[in-house]
């Protein structure tokens, strides 16, 4: 028993150490950043592409003449709301944050009055019946009251792959337009493209 114990005691100790340095080499390094850094890892579609393509294009679409052409036919800011943007490109691409980031831009600018979304809107109205239930009548917010949209924004993002031996091109396209909620005439219609070259270093083995 002391034999085999002496004998297997240099082999336990080296998976031990083995052990310890594959968890010392597997364990991540974490720098925070600012959250407007731009950082690009994989030259997929991210947090920065998000940001910068709402901003532009919110405010292409701001400095058209519908915006001016609205307000002085109705002596009021033109409500928006933003509908479905479509990914349609071969990443998974959440396009919810920039959904998000379009709401911000359009809300922030002043000129116009944003409008809630349709989740948002089906949540508030349930609040309304239960105030209309249990809220006093001084308090309660009655039905019927809500501002309809003016202008819709839907749209969607594409993609054009190009890659030949560790290099590659990502092509993103994004469409955005705006539609009139009475007549569905477009408004406004706005293109973003960004081309991102990736160089892939060689598999070192």
């Amino acid at each position: 028993m002391r034999l085999w114990s002496s004998r297997a005691l240099p082999f336990f100790s080296a998976a031990l150490a083995a052990l310890f340095l594959f968890s010392c080499s597997s364990t991540p390094k974490v720098r925070r950043t600012e959250v407007d850094e731009q950082i690009d890892l994989s030259g997929n579609w991210n947090d920065t592409d998000s940001r910068l393509v709402a901003e532009e294009m919110v405010r292409d679409a701001l400095a058209r003449a519908w915006v001016s052409e609205f307000s002085a036919a109705k002596q009021t800011k033109p409500r928006v709301i933003v509908g479905t943007v479509l990914n349609k490109s071969h990443e998974h691409i959440n396009t919810e944050t920039f959904v998000k980031d379009l709401e911000r831009e359009l809300t922030n600018s002043g000129q116009v009055r944003f409008v809630a979304s349709k989740e948002q809107r089906n949540e508030v109205r349930e609040e309304r019946v239960d105030q209309a239930q249990n809220a006093s009548m001084e308090t309660a917010k009655s039905m019927g009251q809500e501002y309809g949209a003016d202008y819709m924004v839907k749209g969607q993002i594409n993609t054009i792959l190009d890659a030949a031996g560790k290099q590659e091109v990502k092509y993103y396209q994004v469409e955005l337009e705006l539609i009139d909620m009475l007549t569905n005439e477009k408004a406004w219609i706005g293109q973003k493209k960004i081309k991102k070259l990736v160089k892939y270093k060689k598999a070192k083995f």
